[in-house]
């Protein structure tokens, strides 16, 4: 515990020009008592820390006793603590190591870049979940994550939806994705690699036992490819729809932008009022009335019947409403 401390003071030292006592104390989580005393024992191990007296006084390290990273520039210093997601660190029971991790990095680095970290938490700040929702931690996380960087094997019992049966299941996690405020582990079972939601594992136990990894696996091509998969794999109908060129511009902002994207490339020019008729794959009818209700008066379906009087209701009571 106390080498810990002493190694954190070297550090904290090494990333400032000088501390008083209280803020070693303060940061250290100590007594000034004990910052003297540990001052001491390194002065006594070889390591050159001076205490000043006075109103201006403090501990500092001389003689150039540090370790620096002297191929980083600024925006390179910058982008290394911008690099991380706290509360993504936090979940995964990572956070303590990350800050000693930036600590580290700042002591070694020049003078000149120290302020790289404060200045970059002042300027971004990354905000992973979705609005209007409250992100909820998946409870076996931390152990998830453990697996992950340990490359070992974890048995875990999997809820699947919608039935809610209770899977056991072996498991190689190649790697964690956060998407909107959720979860997702990329996990071999078999021959294959799936992907699970975190927060339906129901119980992980985290094997001694390592997994050999596939060192051509891409964790960010595989997401890539596996959520462009999902995408299209939901849009199982089809809507006719008319837009008009206000409706053109604001289709790809209200349905999966792929789909409208391709929709739009595929239909004919306007017609002599400037609408386009496209064919739009979708989740379904229920699915498109929801999205399409958006566009309002710049969007008028033509098919699927059942869909078209459905708007066709929806827009007589519009007009009951307002009248």
């Amino acid at each position: 515990m106390r080498a810990a401390r002493l190694i954190k003071m070297v550090l904290l030292l090494q990333s400032r020009p000088s501390m008083t006592g209280a803020e070693l104390a303060a940061e250290l989580e100590v007594s000034e008592r004990t910052v003297t005393r540990d001052a001491q024992a390194l002065s006594e191990a070889g390591v050159p820390v001076h205490a000043g007296r006075g109103r201006i006084g403090g501990y500092r390290l001389v003689g150039g006793y540090r370790t620096r990273l002297t191929g980083l520039a600024r925006d390179e210093a910058e982008a290394l603590f911008l690099s991380g997601l706290p509360t993504a660190l936090r979940e995964m029971g990572l956070d303590d190591a990350a800050s000693a991790a930036r600590l580290k990095v700042s002591a070694a680095l020049l003078p000149s870049l120290r302020d790289a970290a404060d200045g970059t938490a002042r300027r971004f700040h990354l905000d992973a979940p979705g609005w209007f929702r409250d992100p909820v931690t998946p409870e076996h996380l931390p152990a998830v994550a453990e697996a992950v960087r340990g490359d070992r094997l974890m048995a875990a019992r999997y809820r699947r939806r919608p039935s809610g049966e209770a899977v056991e299941r072996e498991l190689a996690p190649y790697g964690l994705v956060l998407k909107a405020g959720v979860w997702y582990v990329c996990a071999r079972a078999g021959d294959d690699v799936r992907v699970y939601r975190a927060d339906r594992f129901t119980s992980v136990t985290v094997s001694e036992t390592g997994f050999v990894r596939d060192e051509d696996f891409d964790l960010a091509g595989f997401w890539e490819e596996r959520a462009e998969r999902f995408a299209r794999s939901i849009l199982r109908a089809e809507v006719t729809v008319r837009l008009s060129p206000a409706g053109v511009r604001r289709l790809p902002h209200v349905v999966d932008r792929a789909a409208a994207e391709e929709a739009l490339a595929a239909a004919e020019g306007p017609d002599g009022a400037g609408w386009r008729t496209v064919v739009l794959p979708v989740e379904s009818p229920e699915v498109a009335y929801e999205q399409l209700l958006v566009l309002g008066a710049e969007a008028e379906v033509l098919s699927p019947a059942s869909l078209r009087e459905r708007f066709a209701g929806t827009a007589e009571r519009l007009r009951d409403l307002y009248r």
